[in-house]
């Protein structure tokens, strides 16, 4: 197994602070979707990093090799939406994990 980090890229430097109905829909869906894949175990760590006036969304993924991570990365709704998100998928050669918490 390897690690990937994915950073989704937003349409505009200012979202989602400016977003459209239409647009955090489709954030729902999204958030679904990686909901499902920490609790299946390929999605590490998924959430929003606030960066001046907007936000970027990452994920740490654990999954066989990069066209896995790009599998799980088409297959968010967010990039079907069609409003201009786009990912960026970086290896991790190794991270060091917490224990699991008690």
């Amino acid at each position: 197994m390897a690690y990937f980090f994915l950073r989704l890229l937003p349409p505009r430097p200012t979202f989602p602070h400016d977003g459209t109905g239409e647009e955090m829909a489709a954030m729902k869906r999204h958030v679904e979707y990686w909901h499902r894949h920490a609790l299946a175990g390929s999605a590490v760590v998924v959430g929003p990093v606030f960066e001046g006036a907007g936000a970027f969304g990452m994920a740490v993924v654990e999954v066989e090799d990069q066209a896995a991570a790009q599998t799980l990365a088409d297959g968010d709704p967010i990039i079907a939406s069609g409003f201009g998100f786009r990912f960026d998928i970086l290896p991790m050669p190794s991270i060091i994990l917490r224990p699991p918490a008690v």
